[in-house]
């Protein structure tokens, strides 16, 4: 696995790669998280920044699925990155044991690094998990399960909103690929979740991200399976009702898809550009969520990378 940094002016995004393209301008860096580690295969990832440095997390082990996977945790020191250290696993009280899935790291405002994460055996029947640290990433508090009906953030990273709410993109997959929302305004104690923005048939959609174009104004992008185009859901009232899911005019071969918006208002997307396969992965920015155009080709050689 390895780490790859654009530079775009106004912002510094941080996103997973396998052999960045280096020659291209706004290529910052890109480094390897670590070279040899006590599992097979890797997924999943996710990365936050804290006071004490940079915090990578995803999950690893046999293959996906397999009861040994587990949410490993590396940090970025002056020294280089630290080996990677299993910190959850879906080892039950009974013996059994599950694995883990799509961790999501998120660094609260004057609060904890959050770790949430999935335990089950497949996704229609997982369930959400969280841990905290208040050293970035060193230590871990035990694990907490999340509410029944609140799997938390799914693949990828809540918002804060106004007045300590912070928002989380959702998805079931139980009855179909189905899109909610989360939210929590005591720091994930207690949540309430909107009904799903999509009957899981007509479309499917999973793993929102969520950019922010005003206080009350906010973009959802997902992942399809059966459009074969990023799908997109808009709110005016800060994510409590929302428009009915549409095509962008980004194409999805239904792959998982990471965005973010900068401190100047303009946003970006990681994803595939290609109606099938996982290959090229692509940087596009917008300055409205409408119109997107190509900034960066962060891989285009054979493989998988989402």
């Amino acid at each position: 696995m390895m780490v790859l940094s654009v530079g775009l002016e106004a912002g510094l995004v941080h996103v997973r790669a396998a052999s960045p393209v280096m020659s291209q301008p706004g290529y910052v860096r890109g480094e390897f998280v670590y070279e040899a580690a006590p599992f097979p295969q890797c997924h999943a990832s996710t990365i936050a920044e804290t006071k004490q440095g940079l915090v990578a997390a995803w999950f690893g082990g046999t293959h996906e699925k397999h009861p040994d996977v587990a949410i490993w945790v590396a940090r970025r020191t002056a020294d280089g990155w630290t080996a990677p250290v299993e910190v959850a696993n879906g080892v039950q009280a009974d013996g059994q044991r599950h694995p883990c899935w799509n961790p999501v790291l998120f660094a609260m405002p004057d609060g904890p690094l959050v770790l949430f994460y999935k335990v089950g055996p497949s996704p229609s029947s997982w369930w959400g998990m969280r841990r905290e640290s208040q050293d970035g990433g060193k230590t871990w508090s035990s694990a907490i399960r999340l509410p029944d009906e609140i799997p938390g953030p799914i693949k990828n990273k809540p918002v804060m909103l106004k007045a300590g709410r912070l928002l989380s993109g959702s998805s079931t997959e139980d009855h179909g690929w189905r899109v909610h929302m989360e939210i929590t305004t005591d720091g994930g104690l207690t949540w309430t979740r909107t009904e799903p923005l999509n009957d899981g048939e007509t479309i499917g959609a999973i793993q929102p991200t969520i950019l922010i174009h005003g206080p009350e104004k906010l973009q959802i992008l997902c992942r399809s399976r059966n459009t074969k185009h990023v799908l997109e859901a808009w709110s005016e009232d800060g994510g409590k009702s929302w428009s009915p899911l549409v095509d962008t005019t980004l194409p999805n071969p239904n792959s998982g898809i990471d965005a973010v918006t900068l401190a100047d208002g303009r946003h970006l997307v990681v994803y595939n550009h290609t109606p099938r396969g996982r290959s090229p992965l692509n940087l596009a920015i917008s300055h409205d969520g409408k119109h997107w155009q190509a900034a960066l080709v962060l891989e285009n050689q054979p493989g998988e990378y989402s």
